[in-house]
């Protein structure tokens, strides 16, 4: 049996009939995967978590029919983009993690509303308490952020010690002859899992498509006054090598970089856990650097 087999007719398949059908669980389950509210893989076997996927489903496009199958679900199943399906109001407080989302929103940034789909945040000069610092060069000041949105309220999964700038070592002995890279603040669609070394190769997120930074020319530290080029600049995120706090050494060229090797770890770990990253292993992750002293005047707690 196929979802086309049910269009313009009045079959009605409870839960329990569909489950003896492991070619119908197994379209069903493609579809819904693909609309974002099933994790992979499509095993044909068709479970309570398939079961609870598909009256969510039900509920999204108001269906009409509850426990079971009947041609306009099918048709839906058939029809329906992601994009289509609503996404539950954003419930925003004073916490953090709102303060962020609400920031992205008034710069027009991508903000992933989805179960299981991470938004990567690089604040710069926040401490872990959240407040700011002195955002002193060549020191690990600045923070990684993992935020989902889980029904509406957004929430942070994790963060870490990390740099969002070159160290001393990369900005007086820069890679590029115009000077060390330090990214330019925004959004950037650009990076997806693979690999960072030679020496202590580990897993990382690879830049994949442009950016842009700033070069520090005059070596100074800044961004103010230099100018901006674009590229691919293998400005990956990685981990610092364990280097200490106030001191980067040479773990960054200016790439964005979570100081120590178990805090990236975990990062990686949840990153892989994203849906769009298990449906697409080539999947291209966005990621945001925002300035920690913007963040705090333009959403005030």
């Amino acid at each position: 049996m196929k979802l086309q087999d049910f269009l313009g007719k009045q079959e009605k398949w409870n839960f329990e009939a569909i489950g003896q059908d492991a070619e119908l669980t197994r379209q069903i389950q493609v579809l819904l995967i693909g609309l974002g509210l099933l994790d992979p893989p499509a095993d044909g076997k068709f479970g309570p978590v398939s079961a609870a996927a598909l009256k969510k489903f039900q509920e999204l496009t108001k269906a009409g029919e509850t426990d079971f199958l009947g041609a306009v679900t099918a048709k839906s199943l058939i029809e329906t983009k992601p994009e289509d399906l609503p996404e539950p109001p954003l419930k925003l407080s004073n916490s953090i993690a709102s303060r962020i989302v609400k920031y992205l929103i008034k710069q027009e940034y991508q903000v992933f509303t989805g179960a299981r789909q991470y938004n990567i945040v690089y604040v710069e000069g926040m401490n872990e308490d959240w407040s700011l610092n002195s955002d002193t060069p060549n020191q690990f000041n600045d923070r990684r952020i993992v935020i989902e949105i889980v029904e509406g309220v957004p929430k942070i999964v994790n963060h870490w010690q990390a740099t969002t700038e070159p160290g001393r070592y990369y900005t007086y002995n820069a890679m590029n002859s115009k000077g060390a890279a330090r990214i330019k603040f925004g959004q950037y669609k650009a990076w997806a899992v693979g690999y960072h070394g030679n020496a202590d190769r580990h897993e990382a997120l690879i830049q994949v498509a442009p950016i842009t930074v700033h070069r520090d020319f005059n070596k100074d530290f800044q961004r103010t006054g230099d100018k901006l080029d674009t590229g691919l600049f293998l400005v990956n995120q990685h981990w610092g090598y364990d280097a200490p706090t106030n001191d980067i050494k040479n773990a960054s060229a200016g790439c964005l970089v979570g100081r120590r090797r178990d805090g990236h770890r975990e990062f990686m770990a949840i990153i892989k856990q994203d849906r769009r990253y298990l449906a697409n292993k080539d999947y291209v992750f966005y990621t945001t650097i925002i300035p920690g002293d913007d963040l705090l005047k333009t959403v005030p707690g």
